[in-house]
């Protein structure tokens, strides 16, 4: 059994920023890993514009073992099988059994299912990316009508980039709220003028409660006749974190502390999708803002020292890409589109992944 001072479990945005800042300034001492399922971390704002063509696999992708290899952090690659949180042990799926005296869990969620009955009805989930990738070159071979399941950012981006790259022959979208909930009512007014422009067809308040072999149903209503569905919808956590002992909220989501500890187990960190507190959306912005409070964190608890809090910020800047090289812009309740918008969030994605091209 390996013994680390420190694990990093997964390769998302939060544990990304930790790494580079370790790899700019001296990181804590002990030996450290990161534990990832590959060897690229995908970065998931450049999706949409992937498939509309405006970027190549690479440009959407950090390599791993350059930022591990900078930050003087060992990389190991291979999934979690299982996590025991009283014994600080993690099962991999390759067998290897891994051992540390502080772990910090940054995981993200899966992507939520319909149940299902029958098989006549394809279905490509949106994550993990490079599955998806690989299932969405399968489906251009023979374009074929399809719906795409969820109305908040990625699924919207989604429907804009596949509708105005007619990669398509006919696009629906299906939100179980309204289009945008959460956004200002300007943004989601303008996204809808997109997707009618572009001859999406858009169902609001339409939640889909199961899927008979190559229909959707919502409720008792079929709603929906196909045999491709794109799974874009909200997060569900993975298993294996509640069944490790950690507390979870009732969606099993593991409940933190504002210092990004676990409550029931201090020794545990967790941010960005798979942890619950108050405030912090589901969202890669929030993940990104943990990154340095993370850091300073796992540093403090390596030396004995304090630990920060990290406070949720009230509002966040959203810039939903159009496809067609904009985007709009939702900011404090207000709204606005444009070329000028896509080049600035353009200008951030490329951004973030230089920054962690170390």
């Amino acid at each position: 059994m390996k013994h680390y001072d420190l694990l990093l479990i997964g390769a998302g945005h939060a544990h990304l920023g930790v790494l580079r800042r370790w790899a700019l300034v001296e990181r804590p001492p002990g030996r450290i890993a990161l534990l990832s399922a590959g060897p690229v971390a995908w970065y998931s704002g450049m999706l949409p514009g992937l498939l509309a063509g405006r970027h190549r696999p690479e440009d959407c992708q950090v390599e791993l073992q350059a930022l591990c290899r900078a930050a003087k952090v060992e990389l190991l690659i291979s999934p979690v099988e299982s996590l025991s949180a009283a014994q600080q042990q993690v099962q991999l799926a390759d067998g290897q059994t891994l051992n540390a005296s502080w772990l910090s869990l940054n995981v993200g969620a899966q992507i939520a299912t319909p149940e299902q009955h029958g098989d006549a009805m394809h279905l490509l989930a949106v994550k993990p990316f490079d599955k998806f990738l690989t299932g969405w070159q399968q489906w251009q071979a023979m374009p074929e009508p399809m719906a795409i399941l969820g109305g908040g950012a990625a699924g919207v981006e989604l429907a804009l980039a596949l509708a105005l790259a007619g990669k398509v022959p006919q696009l629906a979208l299906f939100c179980a709220g309204h289009l945008l909930d959460g956004l200002s009512a300007g943004v989601r007014l303008r996204a809808l003028g997109h997707l009618r422009q572009r001859g999406v067809w858009v169902r609001e308040d339409c939640p889909i409660s199961r899927i008979e072999d190559d229909c959707l149903f919502s409720g008792d209503e079929p709603v929906w006749r196909g045999q491709r569905l794109l799974l874009a919808s909200g997060a569900k956590a993975f298993a294996w974190p509640a069944h490790s002992g950690l507390g979870c909220d009732e969606n099993g989501f593991v409940l933190i502390a504002p210092t990004l500890q676990s409550y029931t187990h201090p020794t545990i960190f967790a941010v960005g999708d798979c942890a619950s507190l108050p405030g912090a959306r589901k969202s890669g912005v929030y993940s990104v803002r943990q990154g340095p409070v993370l850091a300073n964190n796992l540093n403090a608890a390596l030396r004995g020292l304090a630990l920060k809090r990290y406070r949720p910020q009230r509002q966040s800047l959203a810039l939903l890409a159009t496809g067609d090289g904009g985007a709009l812009l939702d900011w404090h309740g207000h709204s606005a589109g444009g070329r000028l918008f896509g080049r600035w969030k353009d200008f951030l994605d490329k951004g973030f992944i230089q920054r962690h091209r170390l």
